[in-house]
């Protein structure tokens, strides 16, 4: 049993402690097409340190959970899946709250380049495919004070 533990040990200093500490809030996407709301539980990624670290290494993200990448102004911006074991939805969202572009299902564990398409203020991960099955699209709002404080609703 003894020789377990410096193994175990090994294995869990890799796991990323950035994970533990990130705040956690709720946020809610409203379609512009009927008013339907969807409410998310996310993580918020503040400083260089998370957003680098992103969803990395995590190997599931529940329904209704997501992760938000909120930066000081808008501007294109570019992601990836470098070791990032499961699939994402992600929401390109403008300083209003109004979403950009979707990125569906992005291929995890993947290099490619995946852009915003234009300036935008903030990126919402959330599981791949969530976006089709939840109707959301492009135009609908996200309320979340960060897009009320950059001059939005």
């Amino acid at each position: 049993m003894a020789a377990i533990w410096p193994a175990m040990n090994a294995r869990l200093a890799l796991i990323p402690t950035a994970h533990a500490k990130m705040r956690q809030d709720k946020l809610t996407i409203v379609s512009a097409a009927g008013g339907t709301e969807h409410s998310f539980k996310v993580e918020i990624a503040s400083t260089d340190q998370e957003k680098a670290l992103g969803l990395m290494y995590r190997t599931a993200l529940s329904d209704g959970e997501g992760m938000l990448f909120p930066y000081p102004a808008e501007r294109p911006l570019q992601m990836w899946m470098r070791n990032t074991y499961i699939s994402l939805d992600m929401l390109f969202i403008r300083a209003d709250g109004t979403i950009a572009r979707i990125e569906e299902r992005a291929d995890p564990l993947s290099d490619r380049v995946i852009s915003s398409g234009s300036a935008v203020l903030a990126v919402l991960e959330i599981p791949g495919g969530a976006s089709a099955r939840l109707g959301i699209k492009p135009g609908d709002k996200v309320r979340y004070p960060v897009f009320s404080e950059a001059g939005g609703q």
